[in-house]
């Protein structure tokens, strides 16, 4: 998007809101593909699948199944292209968070989005790659958010209200309570407004 958005756009167009089709797309090893074939398969699996929602298996495989939507927009031209003006002057990099923390310097802002901890125990949803991301990794990134304070950066992380995370930023930290909407659930009367953490 950031570099060939027309190309996406096209292959975006090659698209068609079908299940037989989904799960084939869905089945593409994305490494196979070029690279705007590529973003194109992950926005159309993000428009048609169940909730718009990001998951995969143990062997790194999006394993979402296909969503019941009458007429989902899979190619919005115009957004796709103010997305891409947007990102011209961005630098994009895939690594460990505390590789491009170790970036920022005093007077940065650095917003922290972590998978969140689940509330209970039924709300077992941790990982949104095969990897995971555990308390371990939650500890770490609280560790980098208190260095990066002390270098004058300034931080905002989002999280769940899970005891463990009120326990993990009680020092050190401003954290704030606030009702944020949430559309994705299995089940229909589980989607609403949930209490989350602004930490800072």
């Amino acid at each position: 998007v950031q570099q060939d958005v027309e190309s996406v756009i096209d292959a975006l167009g090659r698209h068609q809101h079908d299940e037989k089709h989904f799960y084939e797309v869905r089945s593409q090893r994305p490494s196979a593909l070029q690279l705007p074939d590529r973003a194109a398969r992950t926005i159309f699996l993000n428009r048609t699948c169940f909730n718009g929602l990001y998951r995969v298996n143990r062997q790194g495989r999006f394993n979402v199944p296909f969503g019941r939507y009458k007429a989902p927009i899979i190619c919005n031209a115009p957004a796709l292209r103010a997305c891409s003006a947007a990102l011209q002057s961005a630098a994009i990099s895939q690594a460990d968070f505390a590789t491009v923390l170790s970036r920022a310097v005093a007077g940065d802002f650095v917003y922290l989005d972590p998978p969140y901890l689940p509330i209970s125990g039924t709300s077992k949803f941790t990982s949104y790659t095969s990897i995971g991301f555990s308390l371990a990794d939650h500890t770490r990134l609280r560790d980098a958010a208190r260095q990066l304070k002390a270098r004058g950066v300034h931080v905002l992380i989002s999280n769940s209200a899970a005891p463990a995370v009120v326990q993990l930023y009680s020092q050190e930290f401003q954290v704030m309570r606030v009702r944020a909407s949430r559309s994705i659930n299995a089940k229909g009367d589980g989607r609403g407004k949930i209490e989350e953490l602004i930490i800072r």
